[in-house]
């Protein structure tokens, strides 16, 4: 597939109507204010699902919320934008909007999941359960993008956590580069972006790290399988989702930030879901 310039997502992400549609329409924040929506029998092989994964938290980061951060606008908005900037069939309910799942690691429903997304893993305190669910997952040929955790000790917490999952002998993690196909699988990213949550970037008078310089600089390492494909990425030091989860709230955070997080976003599922 050949890669498309960067600046075309823009172009795209310029339809005013919908961006602000769907920012206004689809507000909530987990478990305070939207249900959580378990994958039934009947959600999977009509299209693309954008699966979450539940984990067991142990600790708090500071503004986040275990495995329901930037849930569910973050997968609303990004199905919406895969399905318009793509030619992925994505599923959708009867009213339109796009079916999204939240999955247990320990249920069958997980290997439904060819993409599965976590957020604020540097709080996880997996079960034995979890670990040996999220194992078997991987093993079998999943692939699970961990994204928004900032610092040195959510950083020590996750790998510590991973290592649980994944032997580091067996599969160490590794720095990826700029020439790696996920940086241009459809979109050509010659960066990767460092994106705050919305409250900071505006309380902090337009910051990007929200650790201060203890985040500095946002990272892109990975776990690949015995053939060299990626298993598990992840996003340090920066909230990819934020950008497709706040995309309508503020026009300025969206021109910003929305158009470098949906190509990193699409890049990733895109890859996932062909190796």
């Amino acid at each position: 597939m050949k890669a498309v310039p960067l600046a075309l997502v823009l172009v795209v992400c310029l339809v005013g109507t919908a961006t602000a549609q769907f920012g206004r329409q689809f507000r909530g924040y987990g478990p305070r204010g939207y249900p959580a929506k378990f994958a039934r029998p009947d959600s999977f092989g009509r299209g693309f699902n954008f699966c979450r994964a539940v984990y067991t938290s142990g600790r708090r980061e500071a503004g986040g919320q275990g495995w329901s951060t930037d849930y569910p606008d973050a997968e609303l908005n990004f199905s919406i934008r895969l399905s318009e900037l793509t030619k992925t069939r994505v599923t959708r309910n009867a009213d339109g909007s796009p079916e999204h799942l939240v999955v247990r690691l320990t249920e069958d429903a997980l290997y439904q999941c060819p993409y599965l997304h976590m957020e604020d893993v540097g709080t996880a305190a997996f079960t034995e359960a979890e670990v040996l669910g999220l194992r078997s997952y991987l093993l079998k040929g999943g692939f699970v993008w961990a994204d928004d955790y900032w610092g040195t000790y959510a950083w020590q917490n996750w790998v510590s956590q991973l290592a649980r999952v994944l032997p580091p002998s067996e599969y160490p993690i590794e720095e990826i580069s700029l020439g790696h196909p996920i940086f241009k699988t459809m979109f050509e990213v010659k960066a990767l972006p460092q994106i705050p949550s919305i409250q900071f970037w505006r309380t902090s008078g337009g910051g990007t790290s929200e650790r201060g310089t203890d985040s500095a600089t946002p990272t892109i390492r990975a776990v690949a399988d015995r053939h060299g494909n990626v298993m598990v990425l992840m996003t340090h030091n920066t909230d990819i989702s934020d950008a497709w989860e706040r995309e309508g709230e503020d026009p300025r955070f969206f021109y910003r930030f929305s158009p470098d997080g949906y190509a990193v976003g699409i890049n990733v599922v895109l890859y996932a879901m062909t190796h």
